[in-house]
């Protein structure tokens, strides 16, 4: 019998499924578990997983619950025979009813299949490899629907996440056990303290900006306290007083976990914090515990089986690809320097006591660091290794707090209370600042106070023009601080949310209540004023932890975006439900990313009519009208801009996106960045036919991206008829400023002379003199380009 519809199955087996990696020992019970769960919740008779062997010849029947027990490690079968190697061979789903009757159909006695009169088999990948198969059979002849088929492709990606990784692990162990050889890693949070730079002495770090903004203040050092503890092994130990040890140390561990989560969750929201329950799993977890009671048992004291194991994981996650297992080694990283606190006394660097505002300089900040240090003393952040979506930069982010990470050796060139100057806009860091860089950057701020109290006033005004056009100037918000943030610089709504954010935070997807709750503050936030929620746009450079996605050449022109939801619409409905849902509670807009053709819209429209059946079946209160969008980003999407317009209510135009695509050109590649340029004539060009689609077709169209908070875009762009821009919410004072001084009819004369002009240089130039002319209190701005953006 299939499922019904409004059961979000799949993000509920997902989360289970991730619940099972924690709670499994080795791959073979990891591989039993989730098998037995998946035919259980997709209630099918038989759930089976083969894997092919290492040069991929053979499948080999590795767990089943529904099978022959016997059968299990016997069955082997060629990679071109039987309906398993089908679906291996072919890399797509083969779907069945009565198998028997197909001519690839093989009958193994070992297993006792006869019985089974429908058959669903999903290929697992390790990237564009195939890996192996999962298979669902049931007695009674059953048509998998393509909800579930869906579902189950989305299993499949985890499940090739946790084979692969797992299977690393196991050779990691084999490798030891066959060397007979214990290494010592250390704790990733420890170094060796270098001698001391010069006092007074000038110099200038470069790193990559996490998180916007200026800085400046003495150098709060994190973990320069005493010497990483040297830990040696022993033979000589009370081998249970170790265990004893262990046990009471892992206990104050877990208590501290949940003080950091409720902690979090009081400072920033219950999705900052779910990290820390993910903690709470790993320190739960018998097979993590049992590994090093092993250690300890082999004659060794507690506190180096805990660096032993934990520097194994750490090392291990660090060599892989995966994101999932990528951001569970810095959880190892958190949990392994606490356990170790705990066991030795040691102060961590969590410790650190702020008595005054400054930057905090560390090799790697963690989450449980930005739970208990003190937000209102951090006035900046700089470590030497670390990523940009990294959980401890997301609450960065949440927090305004400027940062740079991949700084190198910032702990060997800076000492605790030197002056420090951070510059998180341009990725630069002033060490000792000479007196001519500490002045200019004293004049920058002083200007920069001087601006926020100049354009104070417009705030709380509605965005007019010299001539009393309206224009909506919106906020972008990804994070719930982002709405206070937006409600203080006079955001008329949120013209786009992005949704993936908050999933980034996240060790399993968020189920449906999550969701309803997040975009219920989002909404409510804006006490009535519209929210526009873009669905989930992953791929490209934003990835999950979670979420396996397969390798590509060209990951911005693969498997991104819509492209994602509609392959997995178990994940797209449930989010969909939770928008609807939260739109009981104030005006929404629903807003589709990187849509290229008509079929796309229509199934997207699809499935909200899905969902809107589902939750009027369960009488759960919701939206019945939400306006629906898509992102103008593609070139296809340009071009076919009459005709999309008539599927929909309004229009998202993205210029970074689109820019990049029609200019072939990637903005993040040093190489031919000088080739991205909003002023490109064929990107004024374009974005004019989009303008005129909207027009003709009367729907509404909001201008995503940065070229629309760029004076010398906004110009054209208002000029040429735009008047609803979505931005950062503190540009949103400047650019109410700036409209003020402009003429509609004169901008429309300004916009229509630069489509006239044939090179981007000379559309640059003219503009920049416009501007200089309507507004000289910008020349000079930061966001005020006249060069190539």
């Amino acid at each position: 019998m299939p499922l019904r519809k409004n059961e979000s199955f799949g993000i509920s087996i997902l989360e289970d499924i991730s619940t099972l990696i924690l709670h499994s020992h080795d791959l073979q019970e990891t591989l039993v578990n989730i098998v037995t769960l998946v035919a259980k919740r997709m209630r099918t008779d038989v759930c089976s997983l083969y894997l092919a062997d290492e040069d991929a010849t053979n499948l080999h029947l590795m767990a089943s619950k529904g099978l022959s027990k016997r059968a299990i490690g016997k069955v082997t079968m060629k990679v071109d025979e039987g309906l398993t190697g089908l679906a291996f061979e072919e890399k797509k789903v083969i779907s069945l009813i009565e198998p028997q009757n197909h001519p690839r159909y093989r009958y193994f006695k070992e297993t006792g299949e006869e019985r089974f009169h429908a058959f669903l088999g999903i290929p697992l990948f390790d990237r564009e490899n195939p890996l192996g198969v999962l298979v669902l059979q049931t007695k009674q002849p059953r048509e998998f629907s393509k909800d579930e088929i869906s579902a189950l492709s989305t299993i499949a990606f985890q499940v090739s996440s946790i084979v692969i990784n797992a299977r690393l692990l196991d050779s990691i162990r084999i490798k030891e056990a066959e060397n007979h050889t214990v290494n010592l890693p250390e704790l990733p949070d420890t170094f060796t303290p270098e001698a001391e730079q010069p006092k007074n002495h000038h110099s200038t770090l470069r790193g990559i900006i996490a998180s916007n903004g200026i800085a400046s203040g003495p150098a709060h050092i994190m973990g320069s306290g005493e010497a990483p503890h040297e830990i040696q092994d022993s033979s000589t130990i009370d081998v249970e007083a170790e265990i004893a040890r262990l046990y009471d140390a892992l206990e104050k561990t877990r208590i501290q976990t949940i003080y950091l989560e409720k902690r979090m969750a009081e400072r920033l929201s219950d999705i900052d914090a779910s990290i820390f329950h993910s903690h709470l799993m790993i320190l739960e977890d018998h097979g993590f515990t049992e590994k090093i009671t092993e250690v300890i048992q082999r004659g060794s004291s507690a506190p180096y089986a805990v660096q032993k194991i934990v520097g194994d994981y750490v090392k291990a996650f660090g060599r892989m690809d995966d994101p999932y297992l990528q951001e569970r080694g810095a959880d190892m990283k958190d949990i392994g320097r606490r356990l170790m606190g705990n066991l030795t006394g040691q102060t961590t660097s969590s410790n650190l006591k702020l008595r005054q505002p400054g930057i905090i300089v560390a090799n790697e900040i963690l989450p449980s660091d930005m739970a208990v240090l003190d937000h209102e003393m951090i006035s900046g952040i700089i470590t030497e290794v670390g990523a940009t979506n990294s959980h401890a930069v997301i609450m960065a982010k949440s927090l305004g707090i400027p940062c740079l990470v991949a700084v190198t050796n910032a702990l060997k060139q800076i000492n605790p209370d030197d002056p420090l100057i951070l510059d998180a806009n341009s990725g630069c860091l002033y060490v000792h600042p000479t007196p001519e860089i500490a002045e200019e950057y004293s004049r920058l701020e002083k200007e920069r106070h001087q601006e926020i109290s100049r354009l104070a006033e417009f705030r709380s005004k509605p965005a007019l023009s010299k001539d009393g056009i309206e224009v909506k100037l919106r906020a972008n918000v990804g994070l719930l601080s982002d709405v206070t943030v937006a409600r203080t610089n006079g955001a008329e709504g949120v013209g786009l949310y992005r949704t993936e954010f908050p999933y980034m935070t996240r060790t399993t997807f968020p189920d449906r209540d999550d969701q309803v709750a997040l975009y219920r503050k989002v909404i409510e936030g804006f006490d009535g004023l519209p929210v526009t929620i873009r669905t989930l746009d992953i791929g490209g450079d934003k990835g999950l932890p979670y979420f396996a996605s397969p390798k590509e050449d060209n990951p911005f022109m693969g498997w991104r975006s819509v492209r994602v939801s509609l392959d997995n619409l178990d994940i797209f409905r449930t989010q969909i439900e939770a928008i609807l849902m939260a739109g009981a509670f104030g005006p929404v807009k629903l807003l589709f990313p990187m849509i290229s053709s008509v079929s796309e819209i229509r199934a997207c429209k699809e499935i909200v009519q899905e969902a809107r059946h589902n939750l009027r079946h369960a009488g759960i209160a919701h939206a019945e009208h939400v306006p629906l969008g898509i992102m103008i980003e593609v070139p296809a999407a340009v071009q076919m801009a009459d005709r999309l317009s008539r599927e929909v209510d309004f229009f998202a135009l993205g210029t970074n996106d689109l820019v990049q695509y029609l200019l072939a050109a990637d903005r993040n590649n040093p190489l031919v960045h000088k080739y991205y340029d909003i002023m490109h004539p064929g990107v004024l060009r374009a974005i004019a036919g989009i303008i005129a689609s909207t027009s003709d077709e009367n729907i509404d169209l909001c201008i995503c991206g940065e070229m629309g908070s760029d004076p010398l875009g906004f110009l054209v762009l208002f000029g040429l008829g735009v008047r609803e821009f979505s931005m950062p919410a503190p540009l949103i004072p400047r650019l109410k400023a700036f409209l003020a001084g402009i003429d509609s009819r004169e901008a429309e004369t300004i916009a229509l002379h630069a489509l006239d002009l044939e090179e981007s240089h000379l559309i640059r130039e003219f503009l920049c003199d416009e501007v200089a002319r309507m507004a000289p209190g910008l020349k000079g701005q930061p966001f005020l380009p006249c060069t190539s953006s």
